[in-house]
């Protein structure tokens, strides 16, 4: 799928929050730490979320999904992952995430290597190292392509993540979940995915003391065998690409539903950059955990930002949301210095807005300069294979004049679902071509 955009128009309307694509994956593994029945509430039709059931349907699971998004999960007596879906699980390294919950059934197998977005070198050392401290262990073949896990020495630990991953800190959650005793993990991401499963865990009768800390204490039982709901939340991420949307193009979009915990340094950064906005009064997710709240974004004159721009881990700029900053940063008055430290290979993505008539300067692997204003004009462009650099870039092409085409959308429709026709309801003209 390609989309063909016709940009340089003000937008308006009210958009919804969906659900969080980080969040939803992250339920699907711990889904297997269940021998019970799981549901999971509003689940998002993305690719990724459609690429791990795949996955799980070909180890024995039965899962159904109705028209409004609940998924049904049930677990086979036992995984056989003789046929499993190697071509699905190498599209995402969400298939990472099922090392820890196999472990639980299996003392040994191997498992497809994770691929998913291309962002240089990330390596799964901190899934590894911390794994091992529990007895689970994880060795990588290349030449298959593939990780073998042996888990026969299971047994509680303290242990420190030598990096505060997201999806390290879940793989070593649902690894601890079902080992009897107490484990503590420390340095872990206090994310909002983190949070999300950490309160599913709790409701399959595990108890975790520091939920939202960097310091989990996991009392974990031998088995799970329960009628489970899970809530994933809003996406962060998702609100983000409004937010950025409305900036770059000047509009007013209202944003309901954004988990405002995990906005907040964002929102600030947009204020020192000028950007005007309301919020409203906090209400809970359906999780009865996470607030919420209303954001409506005003068309702003914008200006550099008195810093560089940088992630860091939770409660800082979240690094799915950096890149948004980019074609906000084309439409401001001055330079915008956005540092891109955790990924190798993700800043140089920043320079295909070049071709949409920015002007970015890539001054190392993880440095990119930002001179504004410049007007934008249409393009034609390669998505990037890297979810949020190519919907960056389709804000650009929403903001620029004449017409542009995306190519090649797969990345954008791993993470959000149906987002052409959902830009449609705020005016924009974006239509999906073959």
């Amino acid at each position: 799928m390609n989309y063909r955009v016709q940009g340089g128009k003000q937008l308006s309307g009210t958009v919804t929050t969906n659900i969080s694509k980080n969040a939803a994956v992250a339920l699907l593994a711990a889904s297997l730490l269940n021998r019970g029945e799981t549901i999971l509430k509003r689940m998002p039709r993305i690719e990724e979320v459609k690429r791990l059931i795949e996955v799980m349907e070909s180890i024995g699971v039965k899962i159904a999904w109705n028209i409004n998004g609940d998924m049904s999960i049930k677990p086979p007596k036992k995984f056989d992952l003789s046929n499993i879906n190697r071509a699905s699980a190498e599209k995402t390294r969400s298939i990472a995430l099922f090392i820890a919950p196999l472990a639980h059934a299996l003392e040994s197998f191997d498992l497809p290597a994770p691929r998913g977005c291309d962002l240089g070198k990330r390596s799964l050392g901190a899934h590894v190292d911390a794994l091992a401290k529990l007895g689970i262990q994880v060795t990588g073949d290349e030449a298959v392509h593939s990780y073998h896990v042996e888990s026969n020495g299971k047994h509680p630990a303290e242990l420190v993540m030598f990096e505060a991953s997201n999806t390290g800190t879940e793989n070593t959650l649902m690894a601890a979940a079902r080992i009897d005793g107490v484990s503590t993990i420390k340095f872990a991401s206090a994310d909002y995915m983190v949070q999300d499963l950490c309160y599913f865990l709790e409701q399959c009768g595990v108890k975790i003391d520091g939920i939202g800390t960097s310091t989990l204490v996991v009392h974990g039982k031998k088995d799970i065998e329960e009628s489970v709901t899970g809530y994933p939340s809003e996406d962060p991420i998702e609100s983000m690409f409004f937010f950025s949307l409305a900036a770059t193009t000047g509009s007013e979009l209202t944003v309901e539903r954004c988990p405002i915990d995990v906005l907040e340094l964002e929102l600030l950064t947009l204020e020192s950059m000028g950007l005007h906005y309301e919020r409203g009064i906090p209400y809970t997710a359906e999780n009865g955990k996470t607030r919420l709240v209303d954001i409506i974004i005003k068309p702003s004159t914008l200006i550099a930002p008195p810093e560089k721009i940088a992630a860091r881990p939770f409660p800082g700029i979240n690094t799915d949301n950096l890149p948004f900053f980019v074609p906000i940063a084309t439409q401001a008055q001055g330079d915008t210095l956005i540092h891109d430290w955790m990924y190798d290979g993700r800043a140089h993505w920043y320079l295909e807005i070049n071709k949409l008539g920015a002007h970015a300067e890539l001054l190392d692997p993880h440095r990119v300069l930002i001179k504004g204003p410049t007007p934008l004009h249409g393009g034609e462009i390669e998505a990037p294979p890297a979810l949020r650099p190519a919907t960056m870039l389709l804000i650009g092409m929403l903001a620029a004049e004449r017409e542009s085409t995306l190519f090649n959308v797969y990345p954008i429709n791993r993470g959000y679902e149906n987002l052409h026709e959902r830009l449609k309801t705020l005016g924009a003209s974006v239509e999906a071509v073959e």
